[in-house]
């Protein structure tokens, strides 16, 4: 028993032994771990390097591999036009907007390669909805489609209004079963939102406001000046086919531009627009203008000059030459009688002002003490200047002498005489430093396009007659913004302000951007030498040459104009006539020019003073500028309560 029981416990330990034979030492299967941690720590190093290394890539190349990816793809894309800001007065009433339109595009490869439930046609139903909604000519769009099998984008008809488009989207959008059984088979057909440039008040301050061309250029005006501000910014929408045919979109907005609010006030400029355009159908000249402007912060309130044109059709030369004249012209003849049509008169011209500016030219001496207010002058009718071995003569405006004459007389009856008697005290260099004083050949910085500088005597070579004929407006040129801003200084107490059109800059929402406020710009003259002024411009009008710019009950004051035009000896004139209200307090103040009347007498400057007239009465009752209230002179009544 006990041999049996050794033999079973021999082959028990031998079966143990031959299943544990094969196992390796505890010490090899830590080693193996060991190694199997180290690359697995590994491997997950080479994932994080390699996640870091891709984030990296993203960040500063992402973009570069991105388009060579896409450039492999399928892919379209279309611009996403923006809305050019409105141009309005100061009132908020809309000069130039742009308004939404609609291109017609067609896909002829939709169109030709779309099915419905795999058997229905699309190119039929198509074709016919195009003559049907659109009145396109059927042999036209199947040219099309034989012609640009594979065209993505067709420009079919360019823009169309909301109206014009409405009965199609209204087809498309039914849930009635037969518009629907219909417009399943349309495809193909899309729109592109673009926008046109519309006017409403057509000719009204059409030299200030300017116009568009093609691409949102401004030309000329507020569209030419403002133009990077009103412009937005073109937004654009992505496609891209991907290898498994499912299309992705992208979609950048685009950005609206930003409205700009002018100084102009609507209802002002109508008036002057009006005025100069009857005048110009019924007397006639080769140039009528006007500018409206607020003394007292350099705002204009209207601007304008006749003959005028159509904003919406800025290339109609049909109002000024014939047909037959137009066909004979060569396109640079064309493009020169444009330029002409379309620049601004205001700023843009250059002339001798005439005996306008007499006003700086007394304002200057007063300021310098070289006259006394009271002094008493003789005019004989002219001043004698050596030219040579003989001597020139220069005359007055009255050729026999006003005799005895005050300052305020001279001012008041347009005396060359004692002008060129105060220049002669003065001198060249001083008269010379106010002419720059006032602004005159120099630009004054108005925010619109195209403005000239004038043209002013060299003071080291100015002669005493040049000096002479210019202290009553001769011999030297200026524009009628300078001539404007000049007057306004002087009645205002001697503050001059830079011109400006754009009163305020908004965005779409409303959101003020910019605020243009009064920029003062120097100091011309006391306020006692404004007030001398003020007095002589009221006499001027109630008593001496603007008598024609009288309205009742109110308080003008002004000064005529009248220059010769070379050459000296063709009897071609400029007249003109710059006014204020009230004169002791100014708030408007009123500048007309007509270059070459249409009349015998081109001298008459109560040509220019009449239409300054009618403007001004129309717009003082408008400005709640009201006449004054005659002086009760009557005995009081008996038992009147007081």
């Amino acid at each position: 028993m006990k041999e049996k029981k050794d033999v079973k416990s021999h082959r028990y330990k031998e079966k143990v032994n031959n299943k544990t034979s094969g196992r390796p030492p505890n010490r090899f299967i830590k080693q193996s771990r060991a190694k199997l941690i180290i690359a697995f720590v590994f491997i997950c190093i080479l994932m994080i390097g390699l996640i870091i290394r891709l984030v990296y890539i993203n960040m500063t190349s992402g973009e570069k591999y991105s388009k060579q990816v896409l450039s492999q793809l399928s892919y379209d894309s279309r611009s996403i036009a923006y809305k050019r800001g409105d141009i309005t007065d100061r009132n908020g009433l809309v000069i130039a907007a742009s308004e939404k339109v609609y291109n017609l595009i067609l896909d002829p490869y939709v169109i030709l390669n779309s099915k419905v439930l795999k058997s229905g046609d699309c190119v039929e139903p198509t074709i016919e909805t195009l003559v049907k909604y659109f009145g396109m000519d059927r042999s036209e769009v199947e040219a099309l489609l034989d012609e640009n099998p594979d065209g993505r984008y067709v420009i079919l008809s360019k823009e169309l209004s909301y109206d014009e488009i409405q009965p199609y989207n209204e087809l498309m959008d039914s849930e009635d079963k037969e518009d629907t059984a219909v417009s399943q088979y349309i495809k193909g057909i899309w729109f592109e939102e673009s926008y046109v440039r519309k006017y409403p008040y057509a000719t009204l301050a059409s030299h200030l406001i300017g116009f568009t061309a093609s691409g949102n250029v401004g030309t000329w005006g507020v569209e030419q000046q403002y133009n990077s501000t009103l412009n937005g910014t073109e937004g654009r929408e992505y496609g891209y086919l991907t290898g498994d045919s499912s299309l992705e979109r992208t979609t950048i907005p685009a950005v609206n531009g930003n409205n700009v609010e002018l100084t102009i006030d609507l209802n002002i400029q109508k008036v002057v627009d009006e005025t100069l355009a009857e005048f110009y159908e019924s007397v006639g000249s080769a140039n009528v203008a006007a500018m409206v402007m607020d003394p007292n912060n350099g705002e204009i309130l209207a601007m304008a000059s006749y003959p005028t044109y159509d904003l919406n059709n800025p290339r109609d030369l049909s109002g000024l030459y014939s047909q037959e004249e137009i066909a004979a012209m060569t396109e640079e003849e064309q493009l020169n009688a444009l330029n002409m049509l379309w620049k601004n008169y205001c700023i843009t011209d250059i002339f001798e002002p005439g005996s306008t500016v007499k006003v700086m030219s007394l304002a200057a001496a007063i300021e310098e003490d070289i006259v006394d207010l009271e002094e008493v002058f003789t005019c004989d009718g002219y001043e004698t200047f050596k030219n040579g071995s003989s001597y020139d003569k220069v005359a007055c405006v009255n050729t026999a002498g006003h005799g005895t004459i005050t300052l305020k007389e001279a001012l008041m009856n347009s005396c060359n005489d004692v002008l060129m008697q105060v220049a002669a005290r003065m001198g060249v260099e001083s008269f010379a430093r106010y002419q720059r004083v006032f602004g005159f050949g120099q630009l004054t910085g108005i925010d619109l396009p195209g403005e000239a500088a004038g043209l002013l005597k060299d003071p080291a070579t100015m002669a005493p007659i040049d000096l002479a004929t210019n202290s009553f407006g001769q011999n030297y040129d200026v524009t009628m913004i300078q001539v404007i801003s000049a007057f306004c200084s002087t009645i205002n107490g001697g503050s001059y302000y830079k011109p400006h059109v754009v009163k305020e800059i908004t965005t779409e929402s409303g959101s003020t951007v910019k605020t243009i406020n009064k920029e003062l710009v120097k100091t011309t003259i006391s306020e006692a030498t404004t007030k001398w002024l003020q007095s002589a411009l009221l006499s001027t009008v109630d008593e001496g040459s603007g008598k024609a710019a009288q309205i009742t009950g109110y308080k003008i004051g002004g000064k005529t104009g009248t220059a010769e035009k070379y050459p000296r000896d063709a009897g071609t004139r400029l007249v003109s006539f710059i006014s204020c209200a009230p004169t002791d307090n100014p708030e408007v103040v009123v500048y007309v020019i007509v270059d070459e009347p249409d009349v015998d007498n081109q001298s008459d400057s109560s040509i220019a003073t009449k239409v300054n007239a009618d403007i001004m009465a129309k717009i003082l009752p408008y400005l709640q500028i009201f006449p004054e209230e005659p002086e009760d002179t009557s005995d009081p009544v008996e038992g009147a309560v007081e």
